[in-house]
């Protein structure tokens, strides 16, 4: 199999053949010789019945379906799983990236690089919010962790099978495919382009899960919250030690004891605010080895039309 393209669905029916078209006909320029995964993570609409549909026309197409709704990194990750392809590629459904940008990352990839990534220029059809907290949030976690992951960048991109089993072999439970990627290695590159406004539908990450994908994104690549927890330890014991020696040179040196509701209550719930914050970061971290400690499957599959591809060897070309 020359590529395996991994499509991770979730309520994207009025997006399913406008996306099978286009990106049908651009792997046709490139290779006969393709497969396209769509993955479906419990879809309430009709997308996993217009999947179906397509199999029955193109043997190209495949298909996952899930049990319930585990999320789209873990979608991706079972893309991946079933994944057939020398080169393996990324896409959201909602056409916000074009299928067409395909051929130019392939020719990329053919000339050596592992990992061909599609860089954002700019981002249409998103509010002025989502924008923003994005390019805060890529630059902070470029800041916080060790790992060089790019700035501006999804998870379209083209990659080597080599690359694709080393993900195999990764065993977290709370993804974060693209930090992943570039914590493995290898000669990696980038395409740039402007991305389009969704085709139909609704974004399918709201606030909540962008928070979400931020944490485990950070907690991921990044011990930078625990060391900040632990300075505001320090700091606050820092200055609740400072306000001992004021009160007791206050009484004993000028005669002049200390007192006060309002004084006593701001620093208790400031003391107190600062142990809740860093309770919460460790518990974020004690929350992840939970989760990897009671190895539960990553995804469970209700029903599909492809093959398991765990088991092939890791070889560089």
């Amino acid at each position: 199999m020359d590529i395996s393209v991994i499509i991770p669905i979730y309520n994207e029916e009025g997006n399913i053949q406008p996306m099978y078209e286009r990106m049908s006909a651009t792997l046709s320029k490139i290779t006969d010789d393709y497969e396209i995964i769509f993955v479906n993570d419990c879809s309430k609409d009709n997308s996993l019945s217009l999947v179906k549909t397509l199999t029955q026309k193109d043997s190209h197409i495949k298909y996952i379906s899930f049990s319930r709704n585990f999320g789209q990194q873990i979608a991706v990750s079972a893309g991946l799983d079933y994944a057939e392809g020398d080169a393996v590629v990324i896409i959201d459904a909602d056409l916000q990236d074009p299928p067409e940008l395909v051929i130019e990352l392939y020719s990329k990839y053919k000339e050596g690089f592992k990992v061909v990534y599609a860089k954002r220029k700019s981002r249409d059809g998103e509010t002025w919010f989502k924008k923003f907290s994005a390019k805060v949030f890529y630059r902070l976690l470029a800041k916080m962790t060790t790992v060089d992951i790019p700035v501006d960048v999804g998870d379209f991109r083209i990659m080597d099978k080599v690359i694709v089993q080393h993900l195999r072999n990764m065993p977290e439970k709370s993804k974060y495919i693209r930090g992943q990627v570039s914590w493995i290695g290898y000669k990696q590159t980038y395409v740039e382009y402007q991305r389009d406004a969704r085709l139909s539908g609704e974004t399918n990450y709201p606030f909540r899960k962008m928070m979400r994908y931020a944490i485990d994104a950070i907690t991921s690549f990044s011990d930078k919250p625990l060391k900040i927890a632990s300075t505001l330890g320090l700091l606050t014991s820092l200055f609740a030690f400072l306000a001992i020696i004021y009160a007791l040179v206050s009484h004993f040196v000028f005669d002049n004891a200390v007192s006060g509701w309002t004084s006593l209550i701001l620093s208790i719930l400031f003391i107190g605010g600062v142990q809740m914050i860093t309770i919460g970061i460790i518990g974020e971290y004690i929350a992840r080895m939970n989760n990897d400690i009671r190895n539960r499957p990553l995804y469970i599959i209700e029903e599909k039309n492809v093959e398991e591809q765990k088991n092939k060897s890791i070889e560089t070309k």
